[in-house]
C-alpha cells in the first residue's frame, strides 16, 4: 500500500500511529540500507539477484515473474520506493497497546449519539449541525459525514489536548479566522470533501504542532500567501482535486519550513517555475499529476536538493530542457513523466540520476535511455516488448502464416486467371487488380515478420530508431495503400454486380475504357490517402510510426489533432460508407434473385440456386464485417478515450486487418463455379497430354476420343443460365 494513501484512512490503530512518526528522511535511510548490495559487480543495465553472483537485465526486473532463483528480482518493486516493504516489518515488530482497546470512556461529557473509547470520540453520520460539547480532555475527535456548514470563532478553544480532528465529508463552506484557536497540540487535521472555497489568512496560525493538513476535494480556486502562517511543524500537505489555478508565490513554503510531502494531484495548475518552489527546500515528495502544466523551465527544481519522488504525469508538457533534473542527481528515487505529449526525450535527462530506482514513461521504448534504473515502466505497449517487436509468440507465428496465405492466395489467383480463359475479361482484370492490392498486405506482414526476427531479443535498443525509420513509414504506407485500394475496389465490384443483377436489361455496363479509368482512379486515390500523412510531419507527426507495427489504427493523447481527424475520416468515414454500400447492394441483389426465381417452374432447382447464392453473398458480407467492424470499434473506443489494451490493437492489425486480403481470392475466384470448371478443364487437358506422352502406343483412338469428350463437355453453369436469368459468374 502506498504511504500516500494512508492519509485517507482512519488512524484508529496504534501501530499505524507509530509509522506516522517516521520522517521521510528516516524512510529513505532505511530504503538505502535495504538496497541490494553488490550492484557494482553487474554490467550497466543488469542487476544482481540479491546476494547471488547471477545478474539479470532490466527487462526481467519487476516483471511479475521470478527469474532469479531466490526471487530477488521481484522484491522492492512497489511504486513507493520500497516503503511497503518497510511497513510490513514495522507492523510485525510493533508492540501492541492493550489499553487502547479497552472500552472504558474517560470523558465526562460527550453526545449520546457518539461513541467514546478512553479519550477518543467518534460522531460519524449522526446528522450534527454544529460541533458538540465535549470534555476538555478529548484527544481524538471524528465528526465525519455530518452536516456542519460553519466553524465559528473559538469553537475548539476548550479542547487544547486534541491531537486528531476529522471533519471530512461535511458541508463546510466557511471557516472563521479563529476557528482553530486553542488547538496548540493538534497534529492531524482532515478537511477533505467539503465546500470550502477560500481560507482566511492566518486561519491555521495557532496550529504550530500540526503535522498533517488534508484539504482534498474542496473548490479552492486560489490561496493567499498568508494562508499557511503558523504551520511550523507541517510535514504533509495534501490538496488533491482542489481546483487550484495556481500556487501562491513567491515563497509558497516559507511559512512551512518542515514541509516534505506536497500532493497537488488533479488541480488546474498551469505554471511551475523556480520562484514558486524556491522556499520548499525540504520537500522530498512532490506530486503534480493530472494538472495543466505546459512547460518546466530548466531551473524549476534547483532548490529541491532533497526531493526523492517527483510525479509530473498526465500534464501537457511538450518539452523538457536538457538539465531539468540535474539538480536532483543525488536525491531522486522515483520519477514519473508518463502521459505527457512530449515531442522528444533525450538520454541526458536521466544519465546523471544515479540514485533513480523507478522511472515511468509513456512509451516503453524510452527505457533504453536509462539502463541503470532497475524498475522502468511500462514493459510493453501490448504489441512490442523490451526484447521483441511482437511481444506475443502467437503473434509471431500468425504474422508469417497470414503473410504466406495472403501472398500465395493472391499470386495464385493472378497466375490462374492469366492462364485460364475468362468469361468476362473486364471482370477478370478487376479481380487481378484486387489481388495485386491485397498482395501488398501480405508484403507488409512479411516485412513486419522480418524486422521482428531482426530485432529479436534486443528490440528496446532499436525501437525508437525503427519507429522513426524510412522502412517503418514505407511498410505503413503499403498497408494503408493496400487496405484502402482493396476497400474501394470491393465497393466498385459490388456496384458492378448490383447493376448486372438488379437491372439486367439496362445499358449501365462499364466498357473497357471506363473500367480502366475507374481502376486507375482507385489506385491514384488510394496512393493519395496513404501518402498525405507523409508530406508534412509538422502537421501529422510520425503518422505511421506510433507503434512497432507501423499502422495508425489506435489514437492516443500524443497524436496530433490533424492526424487524429485524418485517420478518423478514413476509418470511420470512407470505410464505413463503403461497408454500408456493400451490405445494401448484396441485400438488394439477393432480393432481386429471389424475386425473379419465384416464376421458375422447377421449385427444387430454384431453391437450390437461391441457397447457393445466399450462402455466397453471406460469406462475402460476413468476411467484410469480420474485418471492418472490429477496426471501427477500436477506432471509436480510442476516440472516446477508452483505455484499449495494446494486445487488442496488435491482434486487429496482424490478424483481423488482413482477413479480407486473405479471403478475397477465395470468395471472388476460387469458389466461383466458372473458375472451378475451367480449372477442372485445364487439369483434364494436362492429364490427357501427360498420358499421351507416357504411353502413346497403349492408347487407342477410342480412348483419345473419350478423353477429349470428357474434357470438353459443356460446363454445368451454362446449363443453368436459362434458369437463373442472372450472370453466371455470380451464381
Amino acid at each position: 500500500m502506498s504511504a500516500g494513501k494512508l492519509v485517507r484512512l482512519r488512524m484508529d490503530v496504534p501501530v499505524i500511529m507509530l509509522l506516522i512518526h517516521l520522517t521521510h528522511t528516516e524512510i529513505r535511510a532505511l530504503v538505502a540500507s535495504s538496497r541490494v548490495e553488490g550492484e557494482d559487480r553487474c554490467p550497466l543495465g543488469q542487476f544482481p539477484c540479491g546476494n547471488l553472483s547471477e545478474c539479470l537485465p532490466q527487462v526481467l526486473q519487476c516483471n511479475g515473474h521470478k527469474d532469479c532463483p531466490n526471487g530477488a528480482d521481484e522484491r522492492r518493486c512497489g511504486d513507493n520506493i520500497g516503503w511497503a516493504d518497510l511497513f510490513g516489518p514495522t507492523l510485525q515488530n510493533a508492540s501492541p497497546v492493550d489499553q487502547y482497546f479497552l472500552n472504558e470512556c474517560f470523558l465526562q461529557e460527550y453526545p449520546e449519539s457518539c461513541d467514546c473509547i478512553q479519550t477518543d470520540v467518534e460522531c460519524v453520520e449522526v446528522n450534527l449541525k454544529d460541533v458538540p460539547a465535549l470534555s476538555p480532555n478529548v484527544t481524538w475527535l471524528s465528526l465525519r459525514s455530518n452536516d456542519i456548514r460553519v466553524l465559528s470563532d473559538f469553537v475548539f478553544s476548550e479542547y487544547s489536548a486534541l491531537q486528531r480532528l476529522f471533519l471530512q465529508n461535511n458541508s463546510l463552506q466557511f471557516i472563521s479566522t479563529h476557528a482553530f484557536s486553542g488547538l496548540q497540540n493538534l497534529k492531524r487535521l482532515f478537511l477533505s470533501e467539503n465546500l470550502i472555497s477560500s481560507l482566511s489568512p492566518g486561519v491555521f496560525k495557532d496550529l504550530r504542532r500540526l503535522e498533517w493538513l488534508i484539504l482534498d476535494h474542496n473548490p479552492l480556486t486560489s490561496l493567499s500567501q498568508d494562508t499557511f502562517i503558523g504551520l511550523q511543524s507541517l510535514v504533509y500537505l495534501s490538496m488533491v482535486d482542489a481546483s487550484l489555478q495556481q500556487l501562491p508565490h513567491p515563497s509558497f513554503c516559507e511559512h512551512m519550513p518542515a514541509l516534505d510531502w506536497l500532493d497537488l494531484e488533479g488541480n488546474h495548475i498551469e505554471t511551475l517555475n523556480f520562484s514558486i518552489l524556491k522556499s520548499c527546500s525540504k520537500l522530498e515528495v512532490l506530486l503534480l499529476m493530472e494538472n495543466r502544466i505546459r512547460r518546466v523551465p530548466e531551473n524549476t527544481f534547483q532548490s529541491l536538493w532533497k526531493l526523492a519522488e517527483l510525479n509530473l504525469s498526465s500534464n501537457r508538457i511538450k518539452e523538457l530542457p536538457k538539465n531539468t533534473f540535474k539538480s536532483l542527481s543525488k536525491s531522486l528515487l522515483k520519477l514519473n513523466i508518463s502521459h505527457n505529449p512530449l515531442l522528444r526525450i533525450h538520454p541526458s535527462h536521466f544519465s546523471h540520476l544515479a540514485q533513480l530506482q523507478s522511472l515511468y514513461f509513456q512509451k516503453f521504448q524510452y527505457c533504453s535511455y536509462a539502463p541503470h534504473v532497475r524498475s522502468c515502466k511500462p514493459n510493453t505497449d501490448g504489441i512490442s516488448s523490451f526484447e521483441d517487436l511482437l511481444a506475443n509468440v502467437v503473434l509471431r507465428v500468425c504474422v508469417w502464416v497470414m503473410a504466406f496465405i495472403t501472398c500465395f492466395g493472391n499470386l495464385l489467383v493472378i497466375g490462374m486467371r492469366s492462364l485460364i480463359r475468362a468469361e468476362n475479361n473486364l471482370h477478370a482484370a478487376c479481380i487481378k487488380v484486387l489481388c495485386c492490392a491485397d498482395c501488398l498486405m501480405g508484403v507488409y506482414l512479411f516485412f513486419v515478420g522480418v524486422f521482428d526476427v531482426k530485432f529479436r531479443g534486443q528490440y528496446n535498443r532499436n525501437a525508437l530508431l525503427w519507429m522513426e525509420s524510412v522502412e517503418c513509414r514505407t511498410i505503413g504506407f503499403l498497408a494503408m495503400l493496400s487496405s484502402e485500394v482493396s476497400v474501394l475496389l470491393l465497393t466498385y465490384l459490388t456496384l458492378e454486380k448490383f447493376l448486372v443483377i438488379v437491372f439486367p436489361f439496362s445499358n449501365l455496363r462499364p466498357g473497357k475504357l471506363q473500367t480502366g479509368v475507374v481502376l486507375a482512379s482507385i489506385w491514384l486515390l488510394g496512393f493519395i490517402i496513404a501518402a498525405v500523412p507523409l508530406m508534412n510531419e509538422d502537421v501529422f507527426g510520425n503518422y505511421y510510426g506510433r507503434n512497432g507495427v507501423c499502422f495508425p489504427l489506435h489514437s492516443d493523447r500524443q497524436e496530433k489533432p490533424t492526424a487524429k481527424g485524418y485517420s478518423t475520416g478514413i476509418f470511420l468515414g470512407l470505410n464505413v460508407v463503403a461497408f454500408l454500400v456493400i451490405v445494401f447492394s448484396y441485400s438488394s441483389m439477393f432480393y432481386s434473385i429471389y424475386k425473379t426465381g419465384i416464376n421458375a417452374t422447377d421449385l427444387r432447382s430454384r431453391l437450390h440456386r437461391d441457397v447457393a447464392v445466399a450462402n455466397r453473398f453471406f460469406f462475402i458480407v460476413f468476411s467484410d464485417a469480420l474485418c471492418w467492424i472490429p477496426i471501427f470499434l477500436v477506432k471509436i473506443l480510442s476516440l472516446l478515450k477508452v483505455e484499449i489494451p495494446g494486445t487488442i490493437s496488435s491482434w486487429v492489425v496482424i490478424f483481423i486487418l488482413p482477413i479480407n486480403s486473405a479471403l478475397n481470392p477465395i470468395l471472388y475466384t476460387l469458389t466461383t463455379s466458372f473458375f472451378r470448371e475451367q480449372v477442372e478443364l485445364l487439369l483434364c487437358r494436362w492429364q490427357r497430354t501427360h498420358l499421351l506422352k507416357k504411353d502413346r502406343k497403349s492408347l487407342t483412338s477410342s480412348t483419345i476420343f473419350t478423353e477429349r469428350a470428357t474434357c470438353y463437355q459443356k460446363p454445368a453453369f451454362l446449363q443453368r443460365v436459362s434458369l437463373s436469368g442472372a450472370d453466371p459468374r455470380y451464381a
